[in-house]
């Protein structure tokens, strides 16, 4: 199982939760999150895959972090269209993953997904809130925006209405005492899931007694 630990920013919390062998973590490139990476941070992962997280940016915006961060994979966490997606595939490196972020409520949120898989590697289902939920910017307390980051599951049972080969992983939400209900997911997708907000001490500063005991719980089960 794929693990994603996001919303990273302190040297010394990302050695630390390096340190307990995640696959990707995630830096967020959103001015309006409390986990904005305003500055590159004086150490980067070595041991795992740097995630970009970017929300209706410019492409050229993009590209330039994705160059000085040294990024292995794309997360595309707004309205970014298919055609957009496109392009992006055809101006990065072909080793570089792009993951697409899809808001999920109901069962018809699935339905319009065929049209990005020929150019990404991975979806990445979380919890649709809506926008008047938000004030300006969309900023809560825990995370991104309106385009995720609410700390809030959605019903785990509408990953069955997903059909697609693409691979998907799954956030929103999760918490330290989910464990047991993540490895009774059985869809044949289902490639790994993305820790945040629950897993913090404060916005940006991960707690890695949590993480470590969770992942242990994940790995006894």
């Amino acid at each position: 199982m794929l693990i994603k630990v996001c919303g990273m920013r302190e040297p010394e919390n990302i050695r630390a939760v390096e340190a307990l062998h995640i696959d990707w973590m995630g830096f967020i490139f959103l001015p309006a999150s409390k986990r904005f990476v305003a500055e590159k941070p004086a150490y980067l992962p070595e041991k795992c895959k740097r995630v970009g997280v970017f929300v209706n940016a410019s492409l050229e915006f993009i590209l330039q972090k994705a160059s000085d961060f040294q990024l292995n994979v794309i997360q595309l966490h707004g309205q970014e269209t298919p055609d957009f997606v496109l392009l992006l595939r055809q101006r990065v490196p072909k080793s570089m993953l792009i993951v697409k972020v899809i808001p999920v409520a109901l069962p018809e949120d699935f339905q319009a997904l065929s049209a990005y898989e020929p150019h990404i590697d991975y979806f990445l289902f979380e919890t649709k809130v809506p926008v008047t939920n938000y004030p300006p910017f969309g900023e809560d307390s825990r995370g991104l925006s309106h385009y995720g980051g609410s700390g809030q599951q959605f019903d785990w049972q509408l990953l069955q209405n997903y059909t697609l080969a693409t691979p998907f992983l799954l956030t929103g939400g999760i918490t330290p005492d989910d464990a047991p209900r993540i490895r009774q997911i059985t869809h044949p997708a289902f490639a790994g899931i993305d820790l945040n907000s629950r897993f913090e001490q404060s916005p940006g500063l991960k707690n890695p007694a949590l993480i470590q005991q969770f992942l242990q719980q994940l790995k006894n089960l």
